[in-house]
């Protein structure tokens, strides 16, 4: 089965070791994925080089986004493992900007992946 982010076609920003694109199926608008330029399966593999990159390429998404969108908030995140719910076996970094009223109660943020932990008070 071939890599859907391996010369994904739609990169909207980009330096020498990964890119940006706007997520398929976002969860928000302006939702994007940094991916790195090499194929390898998650954060973990990443080299101190791709992890700067990466770094870097949150920083030009946040401007960019803050330009194009103004959300309110941003949730980073990282599947690593299908028991982590990563579909596509290529590292990928969600970086999703977030606006108020998009949910009824943030609070919790990135805790809801298991939608019962969420809220902790």
């Amino acid at each position: 089965m071939s890599c859907p982010f391996c010369n994904h076609p739609g990169i909207i920003l980009d330096n020498d070791l990964a890119f940006a694109a706007y997520d398929r199926y976002p969860v928000t608008p302006g939702h994007m994925l940094i991916i790195p330029k090499r194929h390898f399966l998650d954060f973990f593999q990443c080299t101190d080089q791709e992890k700067k990159a990466i770094s870097d390429m949150l920083d030009q998404c946040k401007n960019h986004l803050d330009q194009e969108f103004q959300p309110d908030g941003y949730n980073i995140g990282i599947n690593c493992g299908e028991a982590a719910g990563q579909t596509v076996f290529h590292l990928h970094v969600h970086f999703i900007p977030r606006y108020r009223g998009d949910i009824e109660n943030p609070h919790g943020g990135v805790r809801g992946v298991i939608p019962e932990k969420r809220i902790y008070r």
